[in-house]
């Protein structure tokens, strides 16, 4: 019987139990295995070292660290030319020609990422040919036109909405776009729409998604312009959902105003295709996911899957869609 201030005494072996379970005794990690350590900032800054500290810090940072090693292996495979025969040195395009390298890398982003400062990254890439074939969405090619003819703007996630529309502003994340950008874009288009329909008609040419980016790319002229550099590289943009978003708008307008201009997405889905299947090896490098993504992975199915692939997108493979999937899924 307790009697006050006792307390009541457990089994020893239940001690024993918990205590086992509590200080189980550990296995041998793998021999090799990297030991987890942050840059030392006290040896000063160096951005290699602190790049290369990502892949010991752990969670994400790992994970870039690995993505970066595989863009490295894209690069290093892409200046290995031994395979390029004579023969099929070239990628043939019914506007230009490019030359074939050991890796063909292709680069895939979302709208959002040329709405977004990313742009300049991406411009800065296909200025320096450092990629050999694109695949965007509709906005990933009309914002990075507009945005030559007028600046975006950094705002707030929380402006509201409908008071921003009744200014006639755009909202796109945190991010304001002037409805005028849109109006200017517009009106510097429709002319070289119509410039298109009578090349169409004077000179039977097939215009496709890639061939009119192209050519939209060769009359900005501007040097901030990922499709100027694109058109003056020549490095393929391909943009299989086209109509879905600003320029959908003006070519629904145009075929109204000035019916006629056709725009063949086959001809373009043979040609993305034939890149992937031609190609010594390819890369994927995918920043978001969506049409982007499925169409390159739908190309380089073609060759039974890429030599190299980084995903970067927020998605998760839970819900089946092939924005989250992993490589050997998507």
């Amino acid at each position: 019987m307790l009697t006050s201030g006792d307390t009541p005494s457990k089994p020893e072996s239940v001690i024993d139990a918990s205590e086992k379970t509590v200080f189980m005794k550990s296995e041998p990690i793998d021999e090799g295995s990297t030991e987890v350590r942050g840059y030392d900032f006290d040896a000063g800054i160096h951005y290699d070292d602190l790049l290369r500290h990502s892949l010991t810090t752990g969670f994400q940072a790992t994970n870039l660290a690995l993505a970066i090693d595989v863009v490295n292996g894209m690069i290093n495979a892409r200046r290995d030319s031994t395979n390029c025969h004579e023969a099929l040195s070239f990628f043939e395009y019914p506007y230009f020609r490019r030359e074939k390298t050991g890796c063909t890398i292709f680069l895939g982003y979302t709208s959002n990422m040329i709405s977004s400062g990313v742009r300049e990254t991406i411009r800065y890439l296909v200025q320096h040919d450092l990629v050999d074939c694109i695949v965007t969405s509709a906005g990933g090619v009309e914002e990075d036109l507009m945005k030559c003819l007028s600046p975006t703007f950094v705002g707030d996630f929380f402006l509201d909405g409908k008071e921003l529309r009744s200014k006639g502003i755009n909202r796109i994340g945190n991010l304001l776009v002037p409805n005028d950008n849109y109006c200017k874009l517009e009106n510097w288009i429709l002319p070289i729409l119509d410039q298109m329909l009578k090349e169409q008609n004077e000179r039977d040419i097939n215009w496709t998604p890639s061939r009119l980016i192209a050519r939209l790319g060769q009359e900005m002229n501007h040097c901030e312009s990922v499709c100027f550099w694109a058109w003056r590289n020549k490095i393929p943009i391909f943009c299989p959902a086209l109509t879905d978003g600003s320029l959908g708008d003006m070519l629904y307008f145009h075929s109204y105003k000035t019916p006629g201009l056709r725009v063949d997405l086959v001809e373009d889905i043979r040609l993305l295709n034939d890149t992937a299947v031609h190609s010594v090896k390819s890369g994927m490098v995918l920043l978001g996911a969506g049409v982007i993504k499925h169409h390159i992975c739908n190309a380089n199915l073609m060759r039974n899957g890429a030599d190299f692939t980084v995903f970067i997108n927020t998605a998760q493979e839970f819900d089946g869609s092939d924005a989250g999937a992993r490589p050997d899924e998507a």
